[in-house]
Formats: C-alpha cells, sequence, structure tokens
C-alpha cells in the first residue's frame, strides 16, 4: 500500500512545475495607474535581469537541477532580457484591474537572435502565493524562479520572445481574488498582456521586434488558459500560428464530476475550494456564506486564502486547509457507500482513498446535491462516455460554473500539440487529454491535432518525440532509484512528483520542438 500521507511535503514540489532556479533595474518611465485593456502601465517597463548566453549558461551550470535544464533545452545560444511588465485587464465580472508579468526578448548577435522573432504566450500553472513573479528569474526566494528559468532556458535562449502573464490577483494586482480556471477572463487577460507587450518591444533597452508568428502554451491550469487563449483568439480573428496546452483540465465539468463520484485527484483540497471562491466571485450563486459548503474548521477567511501569503506545504501545516480529506468517509446517502472511497480501480484505489477522512473540507450535504444532479443530468464522459459532451441540463450551481468554463465543444483552425501523460494523478490524462483527443478526431486524422503521451513507448525510428518520452523514462527511473536508494516506496515517489515535476519539462521540450516546424 502506498504511504502517500508520509510524503506530504512532497506535494507542494509535486504541485510547481519543477526546473533550477542581480538585476538590472532599468527606467521607471512613465506609469498609467488606470489603465484600460492591453495598456502598458510603464514606459518602458522595467528590465529586471540581463544575461548573455555565457552568463546564462554560466547560471545553469552553477546548480545540479541546472545542469540537468541545460541537458534538455540545449546551450543557450541568445542572451535573455527580463522585464517586468504590468498591464490593464478585467476580472471575473469584467471589472477593470490590472496585472503584471514577465517579458523576456533573445539578445546578442547570432542570427537566431535578431531581425523579427516569434512570440510564445505562455500560461503557468497553478500557486497559490500572491507574490508568484515570472520576472524574478534569479530570485531563488520567489518559487516563479524555476519556471521562469525553464521558460528562458527553453524558448528566449533559443531565439523566442516570452510573454508570461503572472494572472490578475497575483503580485502586484489590484485584483482582490484571482479568476482561477475562469476560461472568459484568462483568455481575455492572455490577449492583454500580448497587446501590452507588443507595446513594449519597441521600447526595451534592447528594442525588439516580433514575427507575425504567435505560439500560445501553458500548463496545468496554464494548459487550459492556453486553450482558452487558442479559442478566444480564433473567435475574434486574431492569428494563432499553433498552440500547444500541456496537462490541462479542459474538460473541466467532467474532472469535476469525477471528483465528486470519488475519484478525488491529487492536491484536491486546494484546487477545489480555489475553483468554488472564483465561481462565487464570478457568478454569485454558489452559496451564500462559505460554511454552505465548508466544515466549520475550514469554512472563515477560506475565501481570501489563495493566492495568499501560503504556499502548497505551509497552507496544509497553518491548518487552513485539510492535507488530503476533501470529503468525509461516511457516505452522504447508503447508495453512496461504494465511491466513499471507491474501490476495485487498481493502483488508483490508493489515492482516492486519500481524498476521504474524518477531518474532511466538503460537507456532506453539498457532495450530496452535486451527486444527486450529476447522476439525474450527466456529462457526456462521466460516470460513462455517451455524447463527451457537458451536461446541458446541470441544475446544481457548481455544476453549471465548469461547464461554462469547460472546453470542449471547439475546434482549432491552426495546428495544435496536446501533450501529457497518462499516469498523472493531480489532471486526469483520460477525462482531458485524451477526450479533447477522441473529440478532435477528425483533426488528429488530418494531422492538423498532435496528441502526445510523453509516458509512452517510442513508436519507432521516426517518432518525432522520441527525445521526450527517452528523457520522460530516464528521469521518471531516476526517480524510483533515488526513492529506492533513500527506504522510500517508488510508485509513491512517482505519484507524488508526476504532474509537477516529471512531465512539465518533456512536454515543454516537445512544444518548441512542435513549433518550430512553422
Amino acid at each position: 500500500m502506498m504511504n502517500f500521507k508520509t510524503l506530504w511535503p512532497a506535494l507542494g514540489a509535486a504541485l510547481l512545475v519543477a526546473a533550477c532556479g542581480g538585476g538590472d533595474g532599468g527606467p521607471m518611465g512613465t506609469q498609467d495607474n488606470n489603465p484600460a485593456r492591453g495598456a502598458l502601465m510603464q514606459t518602458p517597463p522595467p528590465r529586471i535581469t540581463s544575461m548573455t548566453a555565457a552568463d546564462f549558461t554560466a547560471l545553469l551550470k552553477a546548480s545540479a537541477s541546472g545542469q540537468q535544464l541545460l541537458a534538455l533545452a540545449g546551450a543557450p545560444v541568445c542572451g535573455v532580457d527580463v522585464q517586468y511588465i504590468q498591464y490593464g485587464t478585467v476580472g471575473a465580472t469584467s471589472e477593470a484591474t490590472t496585472a503584471s508579468g514577465a517579458l523576456m526578448v533573445p539578445t546578442g548577435s547570432d542570427a537566431r537572435c535578431t531581425g523579427a522573432r516569434p512570440i510564445v504566450l505562455y500560461a503557468h500553472g497553478t500557486n497559490i502565493t500572491k507574490s508568484y513573479n515570472l520576472a524574478n528569474i534569479t530570485d531563488s526566494t520567489n518559487q516563479a524562479a524555476s519556471e521562469a528559468s525553464l521558460l528562458a532556458a527553453l524558448y528566449v535562449a533559443q531565439g523566442y520572445i516570452l510573454v508570461a502573464p503572472n494572472y490578475a490577483g497575483y503580485d502586484s494586482s489590484t485584483l482582490s481574488y484571482h479568476p482561477y480556471l475562469n476560461a472568459d477572463q484568462q483568455s481575455k487577460e492572455m490577449i492583454d498582456v500580448l497587446a501590452a507587450a507588443k507595446k513594449a518591444l519597441p521600447t526595451l533597452l534592447s528594442p525588439t521586434t516580433a514575427s507575425a508568428k504567435l505560439f500560445v502554451t501553458g500548463y496545468s491550469q496554464g494548459g487550459h488558459v492556453a486553450m482558452a487563449a487558442h479559442r478566444a483568439m480564433q473567435a475574434a480573428g486574431i492569428p494563432v500560428t499553433a498552440s500547444a496546452p500541456m496537462s490541462g483540465p479542459y474538460a473541466l465539468a467532467a474532472q469535476s464530476d469525477a471528483t465528486f463520484y470519488g475519484n478525488v485527484n491529487l492536491g484536491s483540497t486546494i484546487f477545489v475550494p480555489f475553483i468554488f471562491t472564483a465561481a462565487q466571485k464570478a457568478y454569485g450563486n454558489i452559496y451564500t456564506t462559505p460554511s454552505d459548503i465548508y466544515e466549520a474548521a475550514y469554512a472563515t477567511g477560506i475565501e481570501t486564502l489563495m493566492p495568499g501569503p501560503y504556499d502548497f506545504t505551509t497552507i496544509v501545516t497553518s491548518g487552513k486547509l485539510p492535507q488530503t480529506a476533501l470529503f468525509s468517509n461516511t457516505p452522504p446517502a447508503p447508495a453512496f457507500a461504494s465511491i466513499t472511497p471507491p474501490t476495485g480501480t487498481g493502483a488508483t484505489d490508493a489515492l482516492f482513498a486519500m481524498g476521504f477522512g474524518p477531518s474532511n473540507l466538503i460537507k456532506n450535504s453539498v457532495r450530496l446535491s452535486y451527486l444527486q444532479d450529476a447522476m439525474a443530468n450527466p456529462d457526456g464522459v462521466v460516470p460513462k462516455f455517451t455524447n463527451g459532451a457537458p451536461s446541458t441540463t446541470a441544475k446544481n450551481t457548481m455544476r453549471i460554473a465548469a461547464v461554462k468554463n469547460d472546453l470542449r465543444g471547439w475546434s482549432p483552425a491552426a495546428p495544435v500539440l496536446l501533450c501529457a501523460g497518462n499516469g498523472d494523478p493531480t489532471v486526469f490524462y483520460s477525462l482531458n487529454t485524451a477526450v479533447m483527443g477522441a473529440l478532435w478526431g477528425p483533426q488528429v486524422a488530418a494531422h492538423l491535432v498532435t496528441v502526445l503521451d510523453v509516458d509512452s513507448p517510442v513508436t519507432g525510428a521516426g517518432d518525432p518525440f522520441a527525445a521526450a518520452k527517452v528523457g520522460f523514462a530516464q528521469s521518471k527511473a531516476a526517480l524510483i532509484s533515488a526513492a529506492i536508494a533513500a527506504g522510500q516506496d517508488p510508485a509513491t515517489a512517482v505519484v507524488m512528483n508526476y504532474h509537477g515535476t516529471l512531465v512539465p519539462p518533456f512536454c515543454n521540450a516537445a512544444a518548441r520542438g512542435f513549433f518550430s516546424q512553422f
């Protein structure tokens, strides 16, 4: 039996994108404190870091994780300038607000670093710490540094401009909450940060020109954001060259239904209240008071927890959220005893059992109401595959909110790479990546959409993603060996590191290779 609970401290790392972890402040320029959507608040934006290719190489070589990233990304061809941008955007109810992000540009004399450069628009994964700032690439105390380094090494040092929002509600944003997995708001924000970044490019200390090529990508939460942004840009007539959503909860309503049916994913005690709060802010009908949803031990102050001062570990150790028990281990009704928790699922029995306990987060009455509606108005994937579509008759307000932000029901006109790993315990592959691949069957057959499972065998000498698959397999094997050497259960180690550490580097590397075709 996997002893997940003893390895809880590893969950914080498992939910982050792991990679490797002096700035030039630059002129502050002019500032607009009441910006319109897509407006740049500081012209020029301050340059936080400027590294030559040699500087960046030395930085990566200085740590073991950096050396691994260097081996994955290849030697930097270009230097990297990191600018901190602030821009106007909107919240979930279209209220005017501000947000910040990173604008990274390649520098140097190599032909791959000069002239009009393609843009990679990147959406980051879930983080609950308000200070998260991707412009702090060399600040090892900021959790964003490792993700920023990964992006700089894989994209910017190879000649791409990178634009990455921190999201509304984070860092210096004036929004008092974050519209987590709100497809409408987050896609608008991606359009806004792109517009602001394009305004900034000619004003930089190293003025940079963008080409007409736009690549959209993101991981986990950011995978959902990237797909939502591609959909919104296509509808608005904004050309997208290609996109690569990675490990995202695209079929959000199906993933939500699966959770309430007892297939509780790793990290659910954080994701579920984050989603509920965002939906309440957007639609106002999820609850009257948080105590309608949450047990008394957790209800007070839960709406302002995320983003806030905590990280994935301290939010639990401080007692603000339970470790893993999303639901009570007492069935909400006798008919649901077999899924409290579910058994007979194979290797996931232990994972799902973690989601139940005596000190649970969500009230049994809430789970019962949700399940009754899910049974009466089922999703087209959960509990069984029918038409593959979200429910059009859902009555439960939380299920309605999930349907609003579900990304099924559209078709891309530009090439798409869907990358993930089939063993993901956090964002289930079968409910998201595989479902989108199935729904886009004609596009897959036409080679417009490519589905990549990095946790799968190389298909042959012509496999374009062989390097990503081999790299993933080697990284997984090294993790297992390290766990055995440390006297830990190797299966547990893989589960705890799968989503946040194992998959992201190799899906990003595959995305870069995919983009290089265009």
